[in-house]
């Protein structure tokens, strides 16, 4: 019997929430996130695919104190023989979820293989980590972000992390790959630390920082900026660039 792709769809209601904890696993699925429109009174609302042999996704959510819980885990697919980590770069699955974009939210997500993309940049995100085996990583970053702590890893793909505007605050970024490419993107005239390496490609750094050792970069107001960011990037094998957009 073929292994079908089968779906669901979620609605999450908001039920009083003031803040969220959201973890979202989609196995060897892609995954893609935005936000729902202004106007809806949901936490969120998705699609999720799955293959006929593993099952309809495990959800489980509450909200207790204005404080909302929510996780979507895809059922494990026993496979026979060996897989390399990034096999699952073309997954036979999608999950495309929506959140609400004015609750403030600890999100985490996490693809074993498939390609992980985050639209954020309307959203009030107060901490990420967002991680694949083996697929690439594409992320937004919410913009007017506050003391925001956003971790970005690949296995084997690339890795490319766009900083919003108006950020304010002590913020720390990690990008880091390890075969493909790294791209972080700085808004224009942000204070930043940079800590940038590669093992076999090249380190590529906008000119307005100046590097301070062999892998430290450092913007001239750094030291005096109310509002910064120390950033960690890193591939194993492929170029680190970082830009000012």
């Amino acid at each position: 019997m073929a292994n079908r792709v089968l779906t669901q769809d979620i609605s999450e209601s908001l039920n009083g929430a003031k803040a969220a904890k959201i973890d979202i696993n989609c196995g060897t699925g892609h995954l893609t996130i935005d936000k729902l429109g202004a106007t809806e009174q949901l936490l969120a609302r998705g699609t999720l695919q799955y293959l006929q042999k593993q099952g309809i996704p495990r959800r489980s959510a509450n909200t207790d104190a204005g404080q909302a819980t929510l996780a979507l885990t895809a059922r494990d697919l026993r496979q026979s023989g060996f897989r390399l980590p990034w096999a699952g770069c073309g997954a036979a699955y999608t999950w495309q979820i929506q959140l609400n974009p004015s609750i403030p939210s600890d999100l985490a997500v996490r693809s074993r293989g498939g390609n992980v993309k985050l639209q954020l940049a309307a959203m009030v995100v107060t901490r990420l980590s967002a991680n694949t085996g083996g697929g690439n990583l594409a992320v937004v970053l919410p913009d007017n972000a506050a003391n925001l702590t956003a971790n970005h890893e690949a296995g084997a793909g690339n890795v490319e992390v766009e900083v919003g505007k108006g950020i304010v605050g002590n913020n720390t970024i990690t990008a880091r790959s390890g075969a493909g490419s790294v791209v972080v993107r700085l808004p224009n005239g942000v204070a930043a630390k940079i800590s940038a390496t590669t093992g076999m490609g090249k380190v590529i750094v906008d000119q307005r920082f100046a590097k301070i050792d062999k892998a430290t970069y450092k913007s001239a107001d750094y030291d005096i900026a109310t509002t910064k960011i120390d950033i960690d990037a890193h591939s194993g094998a492929g170029n680190v660039s970082i830009t000012t957009k």
